[in-house]
């Protein structure tokens, strides 16, 4: 079951739900719009001959911050990860999917390649997987809306959440844009 602009409000009310900041207006009839932080991770290709996913890649990736006023150009083709402006939290019982806004997929925006699933017990900001599929550059400015946030409920609490240490979630209170941490499954207990 999806909850309703009403279910959202009230469980936010409760505390059971978090998103901060959040306007009232924010708050469409099954979802939240979400909106764009100012960080931005972008790969630098020149410097890696090949992604090798068993193996830490902290030079792949470099941080580039916007100002509130100014664009950052999301060429062709291009991959780049970047961040909602707002920190999500969920409770046992409930899991959210995170969508695109309508109008900039029509321009040819995508905001996740996979990673539109948010599982119980998620606390952080979430990391934007953006994609555009244009044959023009796309603007994009810190706090325009880049998505959307619906809540799902379980059909009873989850009995391990998102951040239990034998889940080994690599993505717990991430703040901003977070690279791939797919190497971890290739290290730690249990693995050669």
């Amino acid at each position: 079951m999806v909850l309703s602009d009403r279910s959202i409000r009230r469980q936010i009310a409760e505390g059971r739900i978090v998103v901060q900041p959040v306007d009232a207006d924010d708050i469409q009839p099954a979802s939240i719009d979400l909106h764009l932080d100012s960080r931005f991770l972008i790969f630098s290709n020149s410097r890696q001959p090949y992604i090798d996913v068993r193996e830490p890649l902290d030079n792949l990736t470099e941080e580039v911050t916007i100002g509130d006023n100014e664009p950052f150009m999301l060429h062709p083709g291009e991959f780049v990860l970047g961040s909602t402006r707002e920190h999500i939290e969920l409770p046992d019982d409930l899991v959210a999917r995170l969508e695109g806004k309508s109008s900039l997929g029509r321009l040819g925006l995508l905001i996740h390649s996979t990673a539109g699933f948010v599982d119980p017990g998620w606390r952080g900001r979430l990391t934007l997987e953006l994609s555009n599929v244009a044959r023009l550059p796309i603007a994009l400015y810190c706090g325009m809306k880049i998505g959307q946030i619906s809540f799902l409920q379980l059909s009873e609490p989850a009995e391990r959440l998102y951040g239990s240490p034998e889940l080994r979630s690599r993505y717990q209170g991430q703040s901003g844009p977070t690279a791939s941490r797919f190497h971890q499954d290739f290290t730690g207990p249990g693995i050669p």
